[in-house]
């Protein structure tokens, strides 16, 4: 496993955008995952517009990617967040325990909300909205 992608990724591949779904199949099911936090607000999102409608595209989240648990990564969220509010430069919490799940896993996190995400040390980022694919 190498990539764990945001949920704006996720919501791109769902609406056919920016060669998100290309990208994925070239980098591989196999090397793609996808955080708890993220499947939670993917959900909160299916309930939201009707999940009758959306649940085929909840199925295939399970269907195709590793879940990855967020217990592994408390400790380096809980750092993160008292390093970030130290500093006066908080982050959104679902957001930070997704940065965290991806460090402590050492998965690269892939997001096209790279500007918020780049206050992060350590993290590695990937925009697969902005590459040519």
């Amino acid at each position: 496993m190498k990539y764990l992608l945001d949920t704006n990724v996720l919501v791109a591949m769902f609406r056919g955008q920016y060669g998100i779904r290309q990208a994925i199949l070239k980098a591989g099911f196999e090397n793609c995952a996808i955080s708890e936090i993220t499947l939670a607000e993917l959900l909160t999102g299916a309930y939201r517009g009707g999940f009758d409608r959306h649940a085929h595209e909840i199925a295939f989240l399970r269907d195709h990617f590793e879940i990855v648990p967020i217990s592994a990564a408390l400790d380096v969220y809980a750092r993160l967040r008292a390093d970030l509010e130290g500093n006066g430069t908080p982050l959104d919490s679902f957001d930070l325990l997704i940065a965290a799940t991806a460090l402590g896993n050492k998965l690269i996190l892939v997001t096209h909300n790279t500007r918020h995400f780049s206050r992060i040390p350590g993290l590695k980022i990937r925009d697969w909205e902005t590459v040519e694919k």
